[in-house]
């Protein structure tokens, strides 16, 4: 079975001596009242025939309504629990989190009740230090925080 590839965008700004980064809780009943532990940058599959940074800023663009333009810096690609390899940029940015708009998909809810809702694919975004987007990201894409804090600071 072929592995499932994602690829995303790590945004990030300065603020003052701090660097903060942009990542998004994911929408839908599953994630409503969960916080530390399952944000994640914005991303998403692609496609074999689709280069991966284009499918990056893509996923970037359905989820957050936002296009982000830029220097893209590769990072090392990080795997999550469940398998999925995430292959993100670091790229420099500044917006409003809260003018994000989300696409939105479809799921039976309640489970077997025959009603078909939508829900946004994120529900909120926001920017925060390095530190709290440790606490806040799934665990298998907190190594992205470290190589990036590593990328600015030259170590």
């Amino acid at each position: 079975m072929p592995v499932k590839r994602s690829a995303g965008l790590l945004v990030h700004r300065r603020r003052g001596e701090l660097v903060e980064v942009f990542i998004v809780h994911p929408g839908g009943p599953y994630w409503r009242n969960k916080d530390d532990g399952a944000w994640s940058l914005p991303k998403g599959e692609y496609g074999e025939d689709e280069d991966a940074l284009t499918g990056a800023r893509r996923e970037f663009l359905e989820e957050t309504g936002i296009e982000i333009e830029g220097e893209f810096t590769p990072m090392k690609p990080v795997r999550q629990l469940g398998g999925k390899l995430v292959q993100a940029w670091a790229v420099p940015g500044d917006f409003d989190a809260a003018t994000i708009k989300s696409n939105t998909f479809a799921i039976e809810w309640p489970p077997r009740s025959g009603r078909m809702q939508s829900f946004p694919e994120v529900d909120r975004g926001g920017w925060f230090t390095l530190e709290t987007a440790a606490i806040k990201l799934i665990r298998g894409q907190r190594p992205l925080l470290d190589e990036l804090r590593q990328f600015l600071t030259g170590d």
